[in-house]
């Protein structure tokens, strides 16, 4: 005891206060903690570069999805627009199809209406000049065989002396007759003219009014037929327009879709650094606690060392 106590003050008094073992276990635990921080700071750079160019790549292929979907939409649109665009044309050339059939069915029945209101006037023409004809031609045969009869008559009566004043006065009723008949026959062909004319405004007025009720008929069909295309042209516009509603949902669906799965992958991506900050603040507590075992095994081995 005496030995070793002198010993601790011979080497108090030549080394100082602080012992070599005292220095080389300190120097050993300085070298230790400056490699281990070096290890930890080379360890974390590699950590982080590992998580920067794993969240590079996770954000390069999500931009490659999203501009995927893009297109994959671009596509659908324009595809769409498309198959509108032939349906209309379609829909155009039958309805100018179904016009031009229309007019020239229009044509066909006036062209006929026509020829045939023709034929029935020139057939009627025909029969009012050969009555006219028929009737100058009996009246003429008649007043021309009134006339060799009259003639034949004032030969006798010419030859018969006696009678000549009654065959004069005879001739003078006989003239008188003929003249109330050609009044009478003139009136019936007044008559026959002027019904004839009362006949043909009707006819007129009868066609001018079957045209006009035609025209009617044609421009009502018209009507009907735009007020027809218009109804349709605008229920086709509804259904396009609620098409293009529900297509414009269904976009803001996956880009919502899009949205949460990104906030879904950054969340992850956040519990993931939360747990790696975890592990390094759990690597850096047990790395206190390893220094404080080193401390209490290195104080309890210089107690040891001591009472050895």
């Amino acid at each position: 005891y005496l030995a070793r106590k002198f010993f601790y003050l011979w080497a108090k008094k030549t080394f100082g206060q602080v012992l070599p073992s005292k220095a080389r276990c300190f120097y050993d635990q300085k070298i230790l903690q400056k490699t281990f921080g070096e290890w930890k700071e080379q360890w974390t750079v590699c950590r982080e570069k590992k998580l920067s160019l794993r969240a590079y790549n996770h954000y390069r292929h999500l931009l490659l999805n999203l501009i995927f979907e893009a297109w994959r939409a671009y596509i659908r649109q324009q595809r769409g627009k498309r198959n509108k665009y032939y349906v209309a044309e379609s829909h155009a050339k039958k309805q100018t199809l179904l016009r031009t059939w229309q007019h020239w069915l229009v044509y066909v029945g006036v062209q006929r209406t026509k020829h045939g209101m023709q034929s029935v006037a020139l057939a009627f023409r025909e029969r009012s000049c050969l009555r006219i004809s028929w009737a100058l031609w009996r009246r003429q045969q008649y007043q021309k065989c009134s006339g060799q009869k009259m003639n034949i008559l004032a030969l006798q009566h010419w030859a018969q002396s006696l009678q000549f004043r009654a065959w004069l006065q005879w001739r003078e009723l006989y003239l008188y007759s003929q003249n109330e008949k050609q009044k009478d026959n003139r009136a019936v062909i007044h008559h026959q003219h002027w019904e004839l004319r009362r006949c043909v405004g009707a006819w007129l007025g009868y066609l001018n009014l079957h045209r006009v009720k035609k025209r009617q008929n044609e421009l009502a069909q018209e009507f009907h037929q735009s007020r027809t295309l218009q109804r349709c042209f605008s229920n086709w516009q509804l259904s396009w327009e609620c098409r293009r509603r529900m297509h414009a949902h269904q976009r803001d669906l996956e880009k919502q879709a899009a949205r949460i799965a990104l906030w879904r992958v950054f969340a992850h991506w956040k519990h993931y650094v939360v747990l790696c900050v975890e592990e390094a603040q759990q690597c850096e507590l047990a790395e206190k606690h390893y220094k404080c075992h080193l401390l209490v095994l290195q104080k309890y081995w210089n107690c040891w060392k001591s009472r050895l």
